[in-house]
């Protein structure tokens, strides 16, 4: 499904026309010594600690591209350039001049430039093809047009990678963020996402989860229109107009509308050792309240038996003739009582 999405969209979007791509000397945010080479379709420049993987790494880079180009239909122009740090600080000074990378991510692309900066020690975790992979989804994005809303260029990337698909955490992260009406307004996620993991990972759960609604609802045909559109030059809120013949606020509305039916929050208990917890939490409180009403009704019981010995001694002394002081003979003025009356004092 996703190989049709992209090789529908793209293949009514050739890519525009450029000049040759001239490499530059590679500008950093600080001082790097470094080592070049080149690969077929890539300059790796890496750390002269992360030149190592950095070599181990060009083949696998060739083999992710032409898995990349199958998805959307087209491999971009261009040699790639894929800076290889190792450790965060390498990781920092290799980025393009400009604001400090976030601290979250462990790899970056900059489609304008055709750059691709990864931090070597998430090569060899279990997600470094998948993260290679979703920035070379934005390389091939940015060689087709620019002014991509960041939204849409991490939707499309998760989509072509499918690196959430059928995950508990992404189910999870939705559920919890409608449920505490944390979702963002997608304008807000046009020029960047925010710095916090935890928001972050709201944002990246969402805008994956639009771009899917969005193709089920306008089908591969009309993002062809929208890719075209802004290779064109158009500002992607008027080619969403134009393609999908409605608003971005509508669609956004929606979206959330739907969102909210599709993952309800009850389900993360089951996902969770929280189920546990409530499990236990609700057995203590059973138990709590069980004990409570034996309590109470072992006090109530006492409170009766009190209550009618008083009410016996009270009746008693107000008898005429019930005990002779003097340890004369006791008359027993009330036979038929349950009790016999052995002595009863009437005075003071």
């Amino acid at each position: 499904m996703l190989a049709t999405l992209l090789s529908a969209l793209l293949a009514t979007s050739p890519p525009p026309e450029q000049a040759p791509f001239e490499l530059p000397a590679i500008s950093t945010r600080a001082p790097v010594d470094t080592v070049a080479f080149d690969s077929e379709r890539f300059h790796l420049v890496a750390s002269v600690r992360a030149e190592q993987p950095a070599r181990a790494l060009a083949p696998e880079l060739e083999a992710l591209r032409d898995e990349v180009a199958a998805l959307i239909g087209t491999d971009w122009t261009g040699r790639t350039e894929v800076r290889v740090a190792l450790g965060r600080e390498e990781y920092d000074a290799m980025a393009l001049p400009g604001p400090r990378p976030p601290g979250w991510a462990v790899a970056l692309a900059w489609p304008a430039a055709n750059v691709i900066l990864v931090d070597a020690r998430s090569i060899a975790s279990a997600e470094g093809k998948t993260t290679l992979r979703h920035e070379l989804v934005h390389i091939a994005l940015g060689r087709l047009g620019s002014g991509w809303p960041r939204w849409f260029q991490e939707g499309v990337a998760q989509m072509v990678t499918r690196e959430r698909q059928f995950k508990s955490g992404h189910y999870s992260t939705m559920a919890i963020a409608i449920a505490t009406d944390r979702l963002y307004d997608f304008d807000a996620l046009s020029d960047g996402f925010p710095e916090r993991p935890q928001d972050v990972e709201v944002a990246y759960a969402q805008s994956a989860e639009f771009i899917s609604f969005l193709y089920a609802r306008h089908g591969p045909v009309r993002f062809g229109e929208l890719i075209e559109l802004v290779g064109q030059g158009v500002v992607f809120e008027q080619a969403f107009a134009r393609a999908f013949h409605t608003s971005l606020s509508l669609e956004e509305a929606a979206f959330k509308q739907h969102i909210a039916l599709r993952y309800p929050w009850w389900p993360v208990i089951f996902m969770s050792g929280t189920l546990v917890w409530v499990g236990g939490a609700l057995l203590m409180t059973f138990g709590f309240l069980r004990r409570r009403r034996a309590v109470a009704a072992h006090r109530q019981n006492q409170l009766r038996l009190e209550q009618l010995e008083d009410t016996a001694v009270i009746l008693l002394g107000t008898l005429p003739y019930a005990v002779n002081d003097d340890a004369g003979p006791v008359i027993d003025p009330l036979p038929g009582l349950p009790w016999r009356v052995t002595s009863v004092r009437t005075g003071s």
